[in-house]
C-alpha cells in the first residue's frame, strides 16, 4: 500500500470564517437600521442611500451571500479536504474564489445604496457584478470537482453530494434568471417580461434558498455534527432518501410564491403540491441529524457548539414544516404579503443558517489555532442572548403578519371593508415592529460576544497553517454491486455519474414549470388596452426601482373580494407584457399600487402624489414611508433615454424603430409639461425635469390600462 504525505490548507480557511464574522456584522447592523426605519423613518436622515428601499436589498445580499457565503465556503474548504484526503486542487483557485467573492460583495455594498438593481428578490445585482459571480462560481466548481477527482477515499461521502447539488445547481440558477440585456455599464432590464419574468424570478428565488442556504448547510451539518458528538450518522440510508428526494422535489416548489398571482393555475398547483411533498425530505433530514446525537445528549448540554447545532437542525425542521404549510393555497391567501412571511424566513435564516454558522466558527477556531475556545461560558451566554433574540423577533412579527392579514379581509355588518384605510393596519403592528428591534438588537449582541470570544481564542493560540496528514493512494479496482444500499456505494465512487445524476434531477422540475411558459403563447394572453410605457413614464418605472419602491408596495392584485374592494379589478396576465422586470412585490407595508393610477385620479391627483413623496406624513398621517425629498430637486436623465428604449425594444417592447432618436424626447416633454400643468392646479409650481414629474407619470398610467375604480374608494 502507497502511504502518501500531504497537508491540509489552513489559510483559506480562516480568511473565509474572519470574513464570515466581519460581514455577519455588518449585515445585521445593516438590518438593524431597516428594522428601526420601520418604526422610526426619520432614522435616515433624508439621506436617500439609506433609506429602507435601498437598504434592504444590501442588508438580505449581506446576509445571506456575505455572511452565510463565506460560512459556507469556510465549511466546505475545510471539511472536503478532509473528507477527500486531500488538499484543495489549486491553492490560486482557492484564493481567486475568496478575494473573488469578497470583491463581489464590496461591489454590492456600493452599487445597491446608489439605486444600482434589477429589482430581482435575492437576484439585485446588476449584470456586471452577475457576470463577476459566475466567474467566481465557476472557479470555486472548478476547484471542488478537482479536489474530488485527486480524492485518496474511494467513497464520497454524504456531506459531498450536497456539495456537488449546490454547485451545479447554483450555476444553472443563476445563469437562467440573469439573462439581462444591458442599457448601461451598471444598469439592464430583465429579458423576460411580466409572468415569465415573475415565474423564472420565484423559480430562482425560492432554489436559491434551497441550494444555497439549505443543501450546502445540510452538507456541513452532516459532516460537522457527527464530528462534534463523536458518533456516526444516524442512519446512511436515510441519508440517500432525503438527498435525491430533496434535490428532486425542491425545484418544482418556486411557483409557491406566486399562489393568486396572474401566473397560470397549473404552474401555481404544481408549485403546491411539491412543497406539500418536501416534508418528507426535510424532515428526513431533520431526524437524520437529530437522532446522530443519540447516547451524547450530555455532550450536548456541556458543549456549546452543539447546543448551537441541535438548536440549528430544529430550526430547519421548523421552517421547511412551515413552509409548505404556507404553500397551501387557503393559507397563503392570509399570509402572502404579509409580516407572516418575514417572520418564516427569519425564523430559518437566524435559526438554521446563523446558528450552524456560529456552531461552525466554535469548533473551527480551536483547531485552527491549537488551543481550546478561550470562554465557553461566554459561548454559552451567546447561545441564550441569541436564542432570546430569535424569540423577540419573529414572535412580534408573527403576530404583525397575522394581524394584517385578518385585518385586510374583515368586512363590517354591512358587507364593507372594516379597515377600508391600509394605514389602519400599519398603526395597529407598529409595536411590533419595535419588539422586533430589540430582538434584533440581542442577536447582534451575542454576534459581537462571539467575535471577542473568537478574538480571545486566536490570541491564546498558534495557527497552523497547514495540517499534515497522510492516506494511501486511491487505487483504481471494479466496484462490484452485492449487497444493501450496493449501488449507491458504487455511485459514490463515481463522481462524474453522480453530478449527472444529480443535474437531471435537478433540471426536471425546472423544464417542465419554465418550457410551457415561453413555448405555449396562450399561457400569457394579451390585451388590446395594454400599450408600452411612454418615454417619461419609462424613466419614472427606473425611479421607482430604483427607490425600492417595491420592497414595500405589491402591484399584483389578487381575486379575493377583500383586494378587489380595496384596490380595483384583479390582475390579469397580459397586463404585465411589457413591464421588464415584472414589479409584484412580495410584502405590503403600503397598499398595492397595481390601479394607482385609477385610485387616485383627476386634477389633483398629481399634487397628491408630489406632497407625499415629499413629506409622506402630511398626507397620510401614521405613515412609515421614508420621505423622497431629493426627487423635487433631482433632474431627470434624458441623455440616457435612447439606450433605454433600444434596449427595451430588444427585449421586445414594441417601440417602432429610430422613435428614441427624436419623438421620443418630444413626447417626454409634452408628457412632462402636462403634468407641470396638472401640479398648478393644485398651487405646486414644479420644473418639468425633476425626477418626481417622472415618477407621478408611472404612477398615474398604473392600471389605467384596464379601468376599474375600487369600490372602497368609490364608497368613502
Amino acid at each position: 500500500m502507497n502511504i502518501e504525505t500531504f497537508k491540509y490548507d489552513n489559510r483559506i480557511v480562516r480568511a473565509f470564517a474572519i470574513a464570515t464574522v466581519i460581514w455577519g456584522i455588518v449585515g445585521m447592523v445593516v438590518g438593524l437600521l431597516a428594522a428601526v426605519q420601520l418604526f422610526y423613518p426619520d432614522a435616515n436622515l433624508n439621506f436617500q442611500f439609506v433609506t429602507f428601499g435601498r437598504i434592504r436589498p444590501l442588508h438580505t445580499n449581506a446576509v445571506i451571500f456575505a455572511f452565510v457565503g463565506n460560512g459556507m465556503f469556510m465549511g466546505i474548504y475545510y471539511s472536503l479536504q478532509r473528507l477527500c484526503k486531500a488538499r484543495m486542487f489549486n491553492d490560486f483557485l482557492s484564493w481567486f474564489n475568496f478575494w473573488g467573492w469578497q470583491l463581489i460583495i464590496v461591489s454590492a455594498a456600493l452599487t445597491l445604496p446608489l439605486g444600482y438593481t434589477t429589482s430581482k428578490e435575492y437576484a439585485e445585482l446588476e449584470w456586471p457584478i452577475d457576470i463577476a459571480i459566475t466567474i467566481v462560481w465557476v472557479a470555486f466548481a472548478v476547484n471542488l470537482f478537482g479536489t474530488i477527482v485527486k480524492r485518496r477515499e474511494k467513497h464520497m461521502y454524504v456531506a459531498i453530494w450536497f456539495y456537488i447539488a449546490t454547485v451545479v445547481t447554483i450555476a444553472v440558477l443563476h445563469i437562467t434568471n440573469s439573462m439581462e440585456m444591458p442599457w448601461s455599464w451598471l444598469k439592464s432590464y430583465s429579458m423576460y417580461a411580466g409572468v415569465q419574468d415573475a415565474l423564472v424570478q420565484w423559480w430562482y428565488g425560492h432554489n436559491a434558498v434551497a441550494f444555497f442556504l439549505t443543501t450546502p448547510y445540510l452538507g456541513l451539518m452532516y459532516y460537522f455534527l457527527p464530528k462534534a458528538a463523536n458518533r456516526p450518522v444516524f442512519s446512511y440510508r436515510l441519508s440517500i432518501i432525503h438527498f435525491w428526494a430533496l434535490v428532486f422535489l425542491y425545484i418544482w416548489a418556486g411557483p409557491h410564491h406566486l399562489l393568486y398571482s396572474a401566473l397560470p393555475d397549473w404552474a401555481q398547483s404544481l408549485g403546491m403540491v411539491f412543497s406539500l411533498m418536501l416534508i418528507a425530505p426535510s424532515w428526513g433530514g431533520m431526524l437524520n441529524g437529530l437522532l446522530t446525537l443519540r447516547g451524547a445528549w450530555d455532550k450536548v448540554r456541556q458543549d456549546p457548539m452543539l447546543k448551537f447545532m441541535v438548536a440549528a437542525v430544529t430550526a430547519y425542521g421548523m421552517s421547511t414544516l412551515e413552509g409548505p404549510l404556507l404553500s397551501i393555497k387557503t393559507v397563503n391567501s392570509l399570509s402572502h404579503y404579509t409580516d407572516w412571511t418575514i417572520a418564516h424566513v427569519h425564523g430559518g435564516a437566524m435559526g438554521w443558517n446563523g446558528f450552524l454558522t456560529f456552531s461552525m466558527l466554535y469548533w473551527l477556531f480551536p483547531r485552527l489555532y491549537n488551543t481550546k475556545l478561550w470562554s465557553t461560558k461566554l459561548a454559552n451566554y451567546h447561545f441564550w442572548i441569541g436564542m432570546l433574540g430569535i424569540l423577540f423577533y419573529i414572535i412580534p412579527i408573527y403576530v404583525a403578519g397575522i394581524t394584517e392579514g385578518l385585518m385586510w379581509k374583515q368586512f363590517n355588518k354591512d358587507g364593507f371593508l372594516q379597515y377600508p384605510n391600509f394605514l389602519e393596519t400599519i398603526v395597529q403592528v407598529v409595536p411590533m415592529f419595535k419588539l422586533r428591534a430589540i430582538g434584533g438588537t440581542l442577536y447582534l449582541a451575542g454576534v459581537f460576544m462571539m467575535a471577542y470570544n473568537l478574538y480571545r481564542t486566536a490570541k491564546a493560540g498558534k495557527f497552523e497553517p497547514d495540517t499534515e496528514a497522510q492516506a494511501a493512494a486511491l487505487e483504481k479496482t471494479v466496484a462490484v454491486a452485492n449487497g444493501k444500499g450496493a449501488f449507491h456505494r458504487m455511485l459514490e465512487g463515481k463522481p462524474l455519474f453522480f453530478t449527472v445524476l444529480a443535474i437531471v434531477a435537478v433540471l426536471v422540475g425546472g423544464l417542465v414549470e419554465i418550457v410551457p411558459m415561453f413555448l405555449i403563447q396562450q399561457n400569457v394572453p394579451t390585451i388590446a388596452s395594454v400599450h408600452p410605457y411612454t418615454p417619461l413614464e419609462v424613466l419614472g418605472r427606473d425611479i421607482y426601482i430604483r427607490e425600492g419602491c417595491l420592497g414595500c408596495h405589491s402591484q399584483m392584485i389578487r381575486p379575493f373580494r377583500s383586494e378587489t374592494e380595496r384596490y380595483g379589478e384583479y390582475s390579469k396576465a397580459g397586463e404585465f407584457v411589457y413591464d421588464h422586470p415584472f414589479l409584484w412585490g412580495s410584502e405590503r407595508k403600503g397598499p398595492d399600487l397595481a390601479r394607482e393610477g385609477v385610485i387616485k385620479a383627476g386634477d389633483t391627483a398629481a399634487a397628491w402624489h408630489y406632497i407625499h413623496m415629499d413629506d409622506p406624513r402630511s398626507t397620510s398621517p401614521g405613515s412609515i414611508m421614508p420621505r423622497y425629498s431629493w426627487l423635487l430637486t433631482q433632474k431627470m436623465e434624458t441623455d440616457s433615454l435612447p439606450a433605454r428604449l433600444a434596449a427595451l425594444r430588444k427585449v421586445g417592447v414594441p417601440y417602432a424603430p429610430g422613435y428614441e432618436n427624436g419623438p421620443a424626447q418630444k413626447d417626454l416633454h409634452a408628457q412632462a409639461d402636462k403634468i407641470v400643468a396638472s401640479l398648478k392646479l393644485g398651487s405646486i409650481k414644479a420644473d418639468p425635469g425633476q425626477e418626481i414629474i417622472a415618477l407621478i407619470a408611472y404612477l398615474q398610467r398604473l392600471g389605467t390600462d384596464i379601468k376599474s375604480a375600487p369600490v372602497a374608494a368609490v364608497t368613502k
